[in-house]
């Protein structure tokens, strides 16, 4: 694992604080209040190759590699995690085509999706699948030319602005995993349709939408990789998201240690700072100790991933220590920030909020525990 960032990465860590700063900071309270998706933000960030950042240059990204892109998301994070779960979904949304995609669906798809021409969500869960994904009930029937296309997706992040939905559907009759495949559908496919919106706690800028298909006609060069391949090509894809979450959990819970450090030294309470008193110092430490463990851990899934090492046991540890960890740091600092933290006058009462997810979506911290206990079990 790397200790130090390389020149590369410590430039594009210092070009996404910038963009973040001066893009998304000045507006995040107020997109976050009103709901509102920072379309234009994320065409920008497009163009900054900030949306393909795993993809090689010859498909249209920038191919700076998995470590930049968890600094890169750190940073997005840090002043906007609407706009960071965002930027993880559409870079996930590039890696069923990267890494199964035959060459004529990398050239029409994946180089777009890279680019930012194109924005894509990723479509597993359903209102009886989330955590067991061999439950789905969504099913695209073999019809020879094309697939036909019927139930519903729920949960499915920026789901209403996704030119390109990854679809993990049942076409087989085997029961469980074996049964799913993956597919490319567009925007504007007649029976695909978007459905009711979620009114979420967090995370409000962040469009959350369930996605309906009634007889749904997907051609058959949609299809991702072979039939069946589909629980593989979602765990995959699940594996980098875990990184991308982990690198947002990351951002939100530096933003909850800037603003405790910078109230403890403007608060004053008994004639000092309350910087001064040994509870707030405590609280302060262990906000960073843990900060700084979650960033290591991962740092290491993203460097495995970089160098095509398995990372399935690191990315889940680092999805889980992240996730728990910026849960913890918004409560310690709202905590720090008294009254005035539960009040939307304060950052902090957001962060609280938008951590909170952390540990649910991109599998919950209980599948985590599972996935690492098995890894480690198989020895």
């Amino acid at each position: 694992m790397p200790h130090t960032m390389t020149a590369e990465q410590e430039m594009v860590r210092l070009m996404a604080r910038d963009f973040a700063r001066k893009e998304l900071e000045p507006l995040a309270a107020r997109r976050d209040r009103e709901e509102i998706f920072p379309a234009d933000v994320i065409r920008k960030m497009g163009t900054l190759g900030l949306l393909g950042m795993m993809v090689p240059e010859e498909y249209g990204g920038s191919g700076a590699g998995a470590v930049s892109y968890c600094l890169a998301l750190q940073e997005i994070a840090y002043s906007c995690a609407s706009t960071g779960v965002t930027m993880s979904v559409a870079n996930l949304s590039t890696e069923p085509l990267l890494k199964f995609g035959n060459e004529p669906q990398k050239l029409s798809h994946l180089v777009r999706l890279a680019r930012g021409e194109l924005l894509g969500c990723f479509a597993l869960t359903e209102p009886g699948a989330g955590s067991d994904p061999g439950s789905l009930q969504l099913r695209a029937e073999d019809k020879g030319d094309h697939y036909l296309v019927n139930g519903t997706k729920v949960f499915i992040t920026h789901g209403a602005y996704a030119d390109v939905v990854n679809l993990i559907a049942r076409t087989g009759p085997e029961k469980g995993n074996k049964g799913l495949s993956a597919f490319i559908v567009e925007r504007g496919t007649p029976g695909f349709c978007v459905g009711a919106r979620e009114d979420k706690l967090g995370l409000r800028a962040s469009n959350t939408v369930e996605l309906i298909f009634e007889d749904c006609r997907v051609p058959r060069e949609n299809l991702v990789g072979r039939p069946g391949l589909g629980f593989k090509i979602a765990m995959s894809a699940l594996d980098s998201g875990r990184i991308g979450i982990a690198s947002q959990a990351i951002g939100i819970g530096r933003a909850c240690l800037d603003e405790s450090v910078k109230y403890a030294h403007e608060r004053r309470q008994f004639g000092r700072a309350i910087g001064s008193f040994q509870a707030i110092q405590w609280m302060i430490a262990d906000m960073a100790t843990g900060i700084e463990a979650a960033h290591l851990l991962t740092i290491t899934a993203a460097d495995r991933k970089d160098r095509e090492l398995p990372f399935s046991k690191e990315a889940s540890m680092a999805k889980l220590f992240a996730s728990e960890t910026a849960n913890r740091a918004s409560y310690l600092a709202l905590q720090i920030h008294g009254g005035y933290g539960y009040t939307k006058e304060f950052k902090v009462e957001r962060l609280y909020r938008d951590a909170r997810a952390t540990t649910i979506y991109e599998g919950t911290s209980e599948i985590q525990r599972l996935v690492i206990a098995r890894e480690v079990m198989k020895g």
